[in-house]
C-alpha cells in the first residue's frame, strides 16, 4: 500500500514538472511575433515562397499573405518609383499587436537620405517596429534570389531592433549605397544571440 502510493507521488511529481515544461514553452512561444510576408503584384509566387522558406528555417512564425497593390500614395511619379517610407507606414497601420508585416516586391523603391530627397534603396524598416519593405529591383542579375533573401532578412532585424553592424559578413551590414550582399555569409555572433533572445531558432541555415 505504501510503495503504490508513493509510486503515486512520484508520478504525480512527474506530470506536474512535464506541464510545467509545457506551459514554459507556451508562454515563450506566446512572446515570439509572427511574420507576416505581404507581397506586391508585381512579384513572382516562387521568389515569395522562396524567401519565406528560408526564414522559417531562422524563425518558425511566419505566414504568407495574399498578393495586394500598392496604395496611391506610395507612388512617385517623377522617377518612377515607390516611397519605402509611405510603404512601411501604410503596412505599419495595418499590422496588429503580435505580428511584424514585410513587404516584398520587384519595384524600385526609394526614401530620402540626408539632403537627397530621393534616395533609391533595396530596403527599409522601422527599427524596433512592426514593418519593413524589401526591393530585388537593384540586385545583381546573377544569384538574384539569395541576394533577395538576404535584404529581407536585414530589413527583419532592424524590426527586431538591431542596427547596422561593423562585421563585413554579417547579414546586417550597411550597404553604403552598394549592394554587399554577396560578401554577407550570416548574421555574426552578437547579432545572433541579440535574435535568439527574441526567439529565433537558427535551426540550420
Amino acid at each position: 500500500m505504501r510503495s503504490s502510493s508513493f509510486g503515486m507521488v512520484l508520478l504525480c511529481f512527474a506530470l506536474i514538472f512535464s506541464c510545467s515544461g509545457k506551459q514554459q514553452k507556451m508562454i515563450k512561444d506566446q512572446k515570439a511575433v509572427t511574420i507576416l510576408i505581404q507581397p506586391f503584384n508585381d512579384l513572382r509566387p516562387e521568389n515569395v515562397t522562396g524567401i519565406a522558406n528560408r526564414i522559417k528555417k531562422m524563425y518558425p512564425y511566419v505566414r504568407i499573405l495574399k498578393p495586394i497593390g500598392f496604395p496611391g500614395n506610395t507612388y512617385y511619379q517623377p522617377r518612377n518609383r515607390y516611397r519605402a517610407d509611405s510603404v512601411i507606414s501604410f503596412l505599419s497601420r495595418n499590422t496588429g499587436n503580435g505580428f511584424v508585416t514585410m513587404g516584398l516586391t520587384s519595384k524600385d523603391i526609394s526614401a530620402a537620405k540626408g539632403p537627397v530627397k530621393d534616395f533609391g534603396i533595396m530596403g527599409l524598416a522601422l527599427r524596433p517596429g512592426n514593418a519593413c519593405v524589401a526591393s530585388s529591383f537593384r540586385l545583381y542579375k546573377y544569384n538574384a534570389g539569395e541576394q533577395f533573401f538576404k535584404i529581407a532578412v536585414h530589413e527583419l532585424g532592424h524590426t527586431q531592433g538591431l542596427p547596422h553592424c561593423p562585421v563585413k559578413t554579417c547579414f546586417m551590414r550597411a550597404a553604403e549605397g552598394k549592394n554587399p550582399t554577396n560578401e554577407e555569409t550570416d548574421f555574426c555572433k552578437k547579432c545572433k544571440q541579440f535574435l535568439i533572445s527574441k526567439n529565433w531558432k537558427f535551426n540550420s541555415i
